[in-house]
């Protein structure tokens, strides 16, 4: 299975380290970063500094708020990143939250789901250099075309809900976060079952896992933190309970405060949704991943006080990467023009 590298983008450690991160999976041999966007620095700009820091790695950025980034948005950025780092870059897309997009930002989530279907329909053909004629039911795009080298880059769909499958049904990856393997399976097989009907079959999909070996307190708290605003959420409540945390799950959905609801999530939960323990037993996990159908693993390695951007973590897994020019970054296959 393909393991690559993902930003922790630590809001309570420095933002820094996140190039510190970059840096370490580059000179490991890891093929690819992930570049995502919370609350410290523009995706499009990180994803510059780490391709100017390093030497070979890809990048991919996102997955990015189809609410908030409109698809011309995106295809710029990504153009730009790729003009001036020369590096490859893929990008990802998702429907994010009601926190980032309604209270951060200040945009409507209302038909999120079809907003990221058409961003995908969009964003092919802006990618390739073409000008699209579009007129969606939530977005509408004419006349514009990349004036930078077209990067065309792989779309990757971060996917959870049905309507998500199936949108990722027609990119080139699926993206999860925070599931367990059973729950990956689930997503995997829902995937499959539509590829058939959509228009792009044989998608891939990867899976980003937080990950900590030989964890200390500090890194099991971050993680603990980390999953105290999905227990109560649709979806990964019932991922939770059926993973045996019911009691828990029905607790988050009462209202605690964040702090009484974190003091009260066992170790054994963030087990099943995180790789914890020496590089034996993540390897283990993550052969658990495999079974269930997914292509990638993004680590996410916890950043701590003793371990600052989790390079200890990515360089004890390391190991596990398969010899230079074995494990390329996924591209899409030629057009029929052979481009």
């Amino acid at each position: 299975m393909r393991l690559s590298v993902s930003l922790g983008l630590w809001q309570d450690r420095p933002a820094a380290e996140a190039l510190l991160t970059a840096t370490a999976a580059d000179e490991l041999g890891y093929p690819e970063v992930w570049i995502g966007e919370m609350a410290t620095y523009d995706a499009f700009a990180l994803a510059t500094a780490v391709g100017l820091r390093t030497r070979r790695v890809a990048l991919t950025i996102g997955p990015l708020a189809v609410t908030v980034r409109d698809p011309v948005m995106i295809a710029m950025g990504v153009a730009s990143v790729a003009d001036l780092t020369g590096r490859e870059v893929n990008v990802a897309v998702g429907t994010s939250s009601p926190l980032v997009v309604e209270s951060w930002h200040g945009r409507s989530r209302a038909r999120a789901g079809r907003a990221l279907r058409e961003s995908v329909e969009v964003l092919r053909p802006l990618l390739d250099g073409e000008k699209p004629a579009f007129e969606g039911e939530v977005l509408r795009s004419r006349g514009y075309h990349l004036r930078l080298p077209a990067p065309r880059s792989s779309l990757t769909v971060a996917a959870f809900g049905p309507s998500a499958v199936r949108t990722a049904a027609r990119a080139d990856r699926m993206v999860l976060n925070l599931v367990t393997p059973a729950s990956a399976a689930r997503l995997v097989d829902r995937l499959t079952d539509v590829a058939g009907t959509e228009a792009g079959p044989g998608t891939r999909t990867a899976a980003w896992v937080t990950t900590a070996v030989h964890p200390g307190v500090e890194a099991i708290d971050r993680i603990r933190r980390a999953v105290v605003g999905y227990l109560a959420a649709p979806g990964y409540g019932e991922m939770f309970a059926e993973a045996g945390f019911a009691e828990i799950v029905a607790f988050a959905r009462t209202g605690p405060h964040p702090r009484e609801l974190m003091a009260a999530i066992p170790d054994e939960l963030l087990h099943e949704v995180a790789l914890l323990g020496d590089a034996e037993t993540v390897r283990k996990r993550l052969n658990g991943y495999a079974a269930a159908g997914v292509d990638e693993v993004a680590l996410v390695p916890v950043s701590t006080e003793a371990d600052p951007g989790g390079v200890a973590s990515l360089e004890a897994l390391a190991g596990l990467l398969p010899a230079p020019g074995e494990q390329a970054p996924p591209r899409r296959p030629p057009d029929e023009a052979g481009r």
